[in-house]
């Protein structure tokens, strides 16, 4: 099961959020690493997440035609 750490950038709709996750590769040519961004959409049951919240999305069986994935809200991360 696949689970990924993003944050919450659109909750317009009604129990769906789309979360954007940020993730490093390496350049195959230049050997540099660049940042590369996938947004999905992750089911919120009870439309508590906001806009710019950490969350924690898994893998799930399909909700729908492009959602996949069940949002959960994560601890914010301590300095």
């Amino acid at each position: 099961m696949k689970t990924f750490q993003g944050t919450v950038v659109s909750a317009k709709m009604q129990k769906t959020v789309v979360v954007a996750v940020k993730s490093y590769v390496k350049h195959p040519k230049y050997h540099k690493y660049i940042a590369r961004t996938k947004r999905f959409l992750a089911h919120d049951e009870s439309g508590s997440l906001k806009e710019g919240e950490a969350v924690t999305i898994a893998e799930t069986r399909p909700l729908s035609r492009h959602k996949s994935f069940i949002a959960t809200k994560t601890a914010p991360v301590q300095k």
